[in-house]
C-alpha cells in the first residue's frame, strides 16, 4: 500500500476553484492547478483495502489502489498504464465522472473518502506532458469491418477497443464535429476540448476513420449499412429529452437545454460571434435539477444573465448520507457545483403549472406552486401559488431514450420495456450484427457506464467477427447504475 497511516494522518484535499469573479468572463476549466506533492500525498491515503469497495463503485473496475500507490511512489507512467487497462479516456471521467468509487472508498465509512477523481485527472495529465500517450496499433488487421453509430463516450470507446484489434472501424456522426455530448453538451468551463480533440488524434493514428455530417439511416441507409460492414455498434444515445406540455410551452424563450448548450459550445468553437439563444441581461430559469441543468445555470452565468434559478420538483436532499442509501452506494445529498457557487438560487419542491407570455409571444414568467410528495406522485400545496419572472427557460428534465423513429425502426431492433434497444449478453440486438452500447441500450446514465459499455460492446462484436476473447468485459448489460 501507499502511506500506512496516511487515510489517519492526511486529510482530504481538492484543488481550489479559481474565483467567481474571473471565471465566469471567461470559458475556461474552473480549477486550479494541484500541486504534485499534495497531490502524492491525497493519493497516500489509499488503505489499499483488503476488498476494495471503489472496485465496485467504478463501472469500469479501475483498478484504484493500485495506481494510487504509483502515485504516491512517484512511478507516474506506470500508473498511466494501469489506469489505461480499463479506461480508455481517463481525462474525460477525471473531468466529468461524479465519481461513484469516492463513494464507495472504505474510508469514506467514517471520513472524507480519497480523492480519486483528483489522482486520475493528475496522472492522464501528466501522461500526456510526457508524451507517454501514444497510438497503439493492431498486429495484424482482421479484414473486418465495423460501423459505429455515435462518437459520445460510447461509441468512441467501442471504436478504439475494435481498431486495436485489426478491424476497420468508421464512426459515423450526424453533427459537424466528432464527440456527441462531450462535444456540443458539456460546457468547455467543465472540459476544455482539448482534452477531447488529442484523443481523437490518437485514435485517428490507430486507424480509426471518422466521418462527420452523416445521419445514418438517411444519408446512408440501412441497406447500405448492412452491405457495407460486418457488423454495426449503435451508441446514438438517449437523445429524446423530457418535455413539459404545460400551456405556453410554445411561447418563444421556452427551450430544451439540449437546444441551448450547444449553441454556447459552438461559439467556443469559433461557429458563431454569438449565441442565437442567449441569457445577457435575462431572467433565466432552469427547470430540472441535474448535471445539465447545473451545465445550462453555468452558461447563463457567463451569458451575463441578470438573475438564475434552478427549479426542482424533488424535495431539498439532505446535507450528509440518508438511510435509504447506505455506504457503498452513491448517496442522494445537496451538493453545491462550480455553477451554483457562482450565484443563482435553487427551489425545491416546486412544480410549473404554467407558462406566461408577453403582447409579443414571448415567455415573461411562469406559474409556479410548491408540491408535495405522495404515495401516487406530487400534489399541489393550496395558496402556494406565484409567478416567477423569466425571459428564457431551460427545461433540464432528463431524457427518455433515444429516437425510435428512423434508425431503430428501420432496422427492426426489439426495444425493451423501457423503450431501449433490448440486447443480449454480448450487447447484440435482436438483430444479427447490431450492437447497442451507451444510453442508447441502457437509457440516460453516466460517462463511465458509457465507456465501460462501449468496452463491452466492442468485446462483443469482436467475439462475433472473429470468435475471440481478448477483450475485457467490465460489465453486464442487465447491470443497473448505482446513480
Amino acid at each position: 500500500m501507499a502511506d500506512p497511516k496516511g487515510f489517519m494522518t492526511t486529510p482530504r484535499e481538492t484543488p481550489l476553484r479559481r474565483p467567481v469573479d474571473v471565471r465566469i468572463k471567461d470559458w475556461r476549466e474552473v480549477y486550479l492547478e494541484f500541486e504534485q506533492p499534495k497531490l502524492q500525498k491525497q493519493a497516500g491515503r489509499c488503505m489499499d483495502c483488503g476488498i476494495p469497495f471503489c472496485h465496485q463503485g467504478c463501472p469500469l473496475g479501475n483498478l484504484i489502489p493500485e495506481w494510487n500507490d504509483l502515485v504516491w511512489r512517484d512511478d507516474w507512467q506506470e500508473a498511466a498504464e494501469r489506469l489505461h487497462t480499463t479506461n480508455n479516456f481517463p481525462e474525460f471521467t477525471g473531468t466529468l465522472c461524479p465519481a461513484p468509487c469516492e463513494a464507495a472508498c472504505v474510508v469514506g465509512i467514517n471520513s472524507d473518502p480519497v480523492s480519486i477523481k483528483q489522482v486520475e485527472i493528475t496522472i492522464i495529465d501528466k501522461a500526456w506532458e510526457a508524451g507517454h500517450v501514444r497510438p497503439q496499433l493492431p498486429r495484424a488487421g482482421t479484414g473486418k469491418t465495423v460501423a459505429v453509430v455515435g462518437s459520445g463516450p460510447a461509441g468512441l470507446a467501442a471504436a478504439q477497443q475494435l481498431t486495436r484489434v485489426g478491424h476497420n472501424v468508421v464512426v459515423y456522426e450526424r453533427a459537424d464535429r466528432i464527440g456527441g455530448l462531450l462535444r456540443y453538451g458539456i460546457p468547455e468551463f467543465k472540459m476544455e476540448k482539448h482534452r477531447l480533440d488529442r484523443r481523437l488524434g490518437q485514435m485517428r493514428a490507430e486507424g480509426t476513420e471518422f466521418r462527420t455530417g452523416v445521419n445514418v439511416g438517411v444519408d446512408v441507409t440501412v441497406e447500405q449499412l448492412r452491405d457495407d460492414y460486418d457488423a454495426v455498434v449503435l451508441a446514438g444515445g438517449a437523445t429524446q429529452a423530457r418535455d413539459l406540455p404545460v400551456t405556453g410551452r410554445e411561447l418563444d424563450g421556452v427551450h430544451q437545454a439540449m437546444e441551448y448548450l450547444p449553441l454556447a459550445n459552438k461559439v467556443q468553437e469559433g461557429d458563431l460571434a454569438r449565441s442565437p439563444i442567449h441569457a445577457e441581461g435575462k431572467h433565466v430559469v432552469v427547470i430540472g435539477g441535474g448535471d445539465t441543468g447545473a451545465d445550462c445555470v453555468g452558461t447563463a452565468h457567463r451569458q451575463g444573465a441578470a438573475s438564475v434559478t434552478q427549479l426542482e420538483i424533488m424535495p431539498m436532499p439532505p446535507e450528509s448520507r440518508s438511510e435509504a442509501h447506505p455506504w457503498p452506494t452513491y448517496p442522494m445529498i445537496y451538493r453545491v457545483s462550480s455553477a451554483h457557487e457562482e450565484g443563482g438560487e435553487r427551489l425545491y419542491s416546486v412544480n410549473t403549472q404554467e407558462f406566461l407570455g408577453d403582447e409579443q409571444g414571448r415567455v415573461r414568467a411562469l406559474q409556479l406552486v410548491e408540491v408535495r410528495r405522495t404515495d401516487s406522485g406530487f400534489e399541489p400545496v393550496e395558496g402556494t401559488e406565484r409567478e416567477l419572472p423569466a425571459q428564457l427557460v431551460l427545461l433540464a428534465m432528463g431524457f427518455v431514450g433515444p429516437e425510435r423513429t428512423g434508425l431503430l425502426e428501420d432496422l427492426g431492433v426489439s426495444l425493451d420495456a423501457r423503450g431501449n434497444v433490448a440486447r443480449d449478453e454480448n450487447f447484440m440486438s435482436s438483430v444479427d450484427g447490431i450492437f447497442s452500447a451507451g444510453d442508447m441500450g441502457r437509457g440516460q446514465s453516466l460517462i463511465v457506464w458509457a465507456i465501460a459499455e462501449g468496452r463491452s460492446a466492442a468485446a462483443g462484436v469482436d467475439r462475433y467477427l472473429a470468435g475471440r476473447k481478448i477483450l475485457p468485459t467490465p460489465i453486464a448489460p442487465t447491470d443497473r447504475p448505482l446513480v
